[in-house]
């Protein structure tokens, strides 16, 4: 009995002595959680409940360019935490406050107007309110855009009161980037409510960095700034695509008028367009440019054509229908020169050799009247008529690119695309993948198969007539010898924009002309001319990008 009262009793102890190691370890690990692993987030709830806290960040991981760089929460801003109550009683501190804010003056009397009682407000520099630094918080808070909201169109923006993407890669991605960081800073109060300016508190929550939380880009940040500066010291309107010949992605997309991504409700009253992403959500006559599609057409369908040489009276008929002028009188000219010089004529007749099927036919095989598929809900099909619809005098208008014919920039740069790599159709492509919170790769974004869809030949020869435009033809005044030379095609296109009768100018090229490494297509709204416009912003973006890289 003795024997078996021991063993009982030695059982008994170890089970409760295992009892009490088990919740020791619970307790041990309860109080872990509490005071170190949590500890930010239960101090900042506590001080919470006595003070206010103020988020320093967006909230929203970053989208990065295609190395690394931020395009997003990129902007320090400083900004003073003051009540409102002393501002309105210190009239020397609301003078510095109102002429140093980032804010406009509107803005500052409706947020002092305001039932805020805590005033935050952005600064242009903290020197000057030093001597009042006793009395207000200065912190640096970390904006979404950059003040120039370069990439706009692509980016798009999201709504603040619940901090979800509206447009471009902030819808798209918005499960990815509303997970991030957070970074708050807590002010607290006395029991008097009081602002207590000697406690400051500041509190990171950092998430995990195996997460998905950013997007990476296939941008270049060096090229889009090139492009939208260009085209803001020309001051023009439209739209600048460029991408990387070998692989398709699109380095710069530049859309203009742009728009202000911290005031969206301002800019959604303007009617200039300033929302539009004109690269891919809006469609425009292609005008001459389109003479490459009947150009591969022909070598496509019909290449003994090509031996033949035509008669430009400086106008063509088709079927009685009111003639078509062209850019001179050229008299017999080969489909080499008649390229080159842009010859309506020349076109014509080819389109009326060939017949319009053949060349819609080729219009879908390189891309018009569908989406191209970038990953934006932006963008566009544009419009290509059907095989009935350029029967008759109608084929003339496509010849040369007006009539029932729309399409986007990227469908240009697409079909520059092809021709530069020997027909083959390679995916064009904006966004890599998803990122961590640092910009390293998580997941790829899966891209389509290439396919040739242009035979070598026809694509070399319409390569090496696209150089003959930029030599001797109405690209001429383009001067890049000496870095490689380009090749490209001009267009004029007749169009309505806000209801008046305007002309488009284009220009889609590429270079250098032998190893061609990038496509740049350029649309210029309400211009004069493709080879007075167009050319000289390809020309320009060529320059500096040839200098980004030496």
């Amino acid at each position: 009995m003795d024997m078996n009262y021991r063993k009982k009793f030695k059982k008994r102890y170890m089970v409760l002595s295992g009892f009490i190691v088990i919740i020791f370890i619970c307790l041990t690990l309860r109080l872990y959680y509490l005071q170190i692993y949590s500890y930010d987030e239960l101090s900042s709830k506590a001080i919470n409940q006595r003070g206010e806290e103020i988020s320093l960040d967006p909230k929203r991981g970053i989208i990065f360019d295609r190395n690394r760089v931020p395009l997003t929460n990129n902007e320090i801003v400083q900004i003073a935490i003051v009540e409102k109550s002393y501002v309105e009683s210190n009239t020397e501190l609301f003078n510095e406050l109102r002429n140093n804010t980032l804010l406009s003056v509107e803005e500052f009397y409706k947020l002092i107007d305001s039932k805020e009682r805590l005033l935050k407000i952005p600064l242009k520099d903290d020197n000057l309110l030093k001597k009042h630094k006793n009395n207000l918080f200065i912190v640096n808070t970390i904006h979404r855009y950059d003040k120039n909201n370069l990439l706009s169109h692509v980016i798009g923006y999201t709504n603040r009161s619940d901090n979800t993407g509206q447009a471009g890669i902030e819808k798209i991605y918005d499960e990815y980037l509303r997970k991030n960081d957070q970074n708050s800073f807590i002010v607290e109060y006395d029991r008097s409510r009081s602002l207590i300016l000697d406690g400051d508190y500041y509190v990171n929550q950092n998430i995990d960095s195996y997460e998905p939380s950013g997007v990476k880009l296939t941008i270049d940040y060096r090229i889009q700034s090139v492009i939208e500066e260009i085209m803001d010291e020309k001051e023009v309107d439209g739209a600048v695509i460029v991408t990387e010949a070998d692989s398709g992605e699109i380095l710069g997309m530049a859309s203009r008028p742009n728009y202000d991504q911290e005031k969206v409700e301002k800019s959604h009253s303007s009617k200039n367009m300033a929302f539009y992403n004109k690269a891919i959500g809006v469609g425009y006559p292609p005008g001459s440019v389109f003479k490459v599609v009947v150009l591969l057409a022909a070598l496509e369908e019909e290449p003994d054509i090509l031996d033949n040489n035509y008669f430009c009276k400086g106008y063509e008929e088709v079927n009685g229908n009111k003639p078509t002028k062209c850019s001179g009188q050229h008299g017999w000219i080969s489909i080499e020169e008649g390229f080159a010089v842009s010859c309506n004529s020349v076109f014509i007749q080819i389109a009326k050799q060939i017949g319009g099927k053949k060349i819609i036919d080729t219009a879908k095989k390189v891309g018009f009247g569908d989406k191209i598929n970038i990953g934006l809900l932006e963008e566009k099909e544009g419009n290509l008529p059907n095989k009935e619809e350029v029967k008759g005098a109608e084929i003339g208008n496509i010849a040369i690119g007006q009539g029932a014919l729309d399409v986007t920039p990227l469908q240009i740069s697409n079909l520059m695309s092809i021709i530069v790599n020997k027909g083959i159709k390679k995916p064009i492509s904006l966004v890599k993948g998803i990122t961590n919170k640092d910009g390293y790769m998580i997941k790829d974004i899966i891209l389509d198969e290439e396919e040739q869809i242009i035979s070598k030949e026809s694509a070399k020869y319409a390569q090496d007539l696209l150089g003959s435009v930029v030599t001797k033809g109405t690209a001429k005044s383009i001067d890049l010898q000496d870095i490689g030379g380009a090749g490209g095609k001009t267009g004029s296109a007749e169009a309505v924009l806000n209801g008046k009768s305007v002309v488009h100018g284009w220009f889609s090229g590429f270079f250098p002309f032998d190893n061609p490494e990038y496509t740049i297509s350029v649309l210029i709204e309400d211009s004069n001319l493709g080879s007075r416009d167009a050319t000289p912003i390809f020309e320009e973006i060529v320059k500096e990008i040839y200098y980004l890289n030496r």
